[in-house]
């Protein structure tokens, strides 16, 4: 079967909301799609009913954040979204966003950066306030050209992570929530952590020691190297494999569009 088990809507930060990513995966030829926004479960049952018309089976997932590293990553699969441990984590989350969104005004205003909160607000539709919110509405006030410069010159650099960074949960939090409702748990784009493969095998041990299912190898960053050697992590501990896109649409993302991979899912739709 054909699949992407990492995409994004508007119910976080993606262009497209639950309905038309899933028009989008039948247009793709997809048999699987996992919606896996940012720290929210809000857009999971519109996508799912909106596969069962289309012939696609929608797994339900999210991303989680972890706070030991600033791109740290953990997928989550098949769970109950109504789980309340779940329910409260993404409350938390969702909360902790809200609160940085005026703090990032702030630091872009010490960066000779204007923008209203209320147009960024206006962008996440009511949804969760995301960074690719501000960086959008940098382009539309001509600051930078893309998404990736606005990253670059302000968004993503050490002093933003330094003084703006969001309260997340320890990543043994992010596993055990996702298990605890019932789901399966993958580490996602694992190059984005930013360590050698020794520091990222001593990682993986320890996920796998609370319950880690699965690696995300396929993805359109990763090098022929690092795939190879998250394909032998995922042999050494027992682990399966998933791959994804990490697709949130044109606009937000201009060179990812939706993957269509061939990994085995029986252990996830079981």
């Amino acid at each position: 079967m054909l699949c992407d088990l990492h995409t994004h809507s508007t119910a976080s930060d993606g262009q497209y909301t639950p309905v038309e990513l899933v028009r989008l995966a039948q247009e793709r030829g997809l048999d699987v799609l996992a919606l896996t926004d940012h720290d929210t479960v809000d857009g999971l049952e519109e996508a799912v009913q909106a596969g069962e018309r289309a012939g696609i089976r929608v797994v339900r997932g999210i991303e989680l954040s972890a706070r030991e590293y600033p791109t740290f990553h953990i997928l989550g699969y098949g769970f109950d979204p109504e789980a309340p441990a779940l329910s409260a984590l993404c409350r938390e989350l969702k909360e902790g966003r809200d609160r940085r969104a005026p703090r990032i005004i702030a630091f872009l205003e010490e960066q000779g950066v204007h923008i209203p909160l209320s147009e960024v607000e206006e962008l996440a539709g009511g949804q969760i306030v995301g960074r690719p919110h501000f960086a959008q509405v940098l382009v539309r006030h001509s600051y930078v050209s893309s998404n990736r410069e606005a990253f670059d010159r302000y968004l993503d650099t050490e002093e933003f992570l330094r003084r703006v960074e969001r309260p997340k949960p320890p990543a043994q939090v992010c596993v055990e929530t996702i298990q605890a409702a019932g789901g399966k748990v993958s580490l996602a784009h694992p190059y984005q952590i930013g360590v050698d493969n020794e520091k990222l095998e001593a990682i993986v041990r320890e996920l796998a020691g609370w319950g880690l299912d699965a690696i995300e190898c396929f993805y359109p960053q990763h090098t022929l190297e690092q795939r190879d050697f998250y394909l032998s992590l995922v042999k050494k501990y027992g682990l399966h494999v998933t791959g994804g896109s990490d697709f949130h649409g044109e606009k937000v993302k201009p060179d990812i569009g939706l993957a269509t991979l061939e990994v085995e899912t029986d252990w996830l739709l079981s």
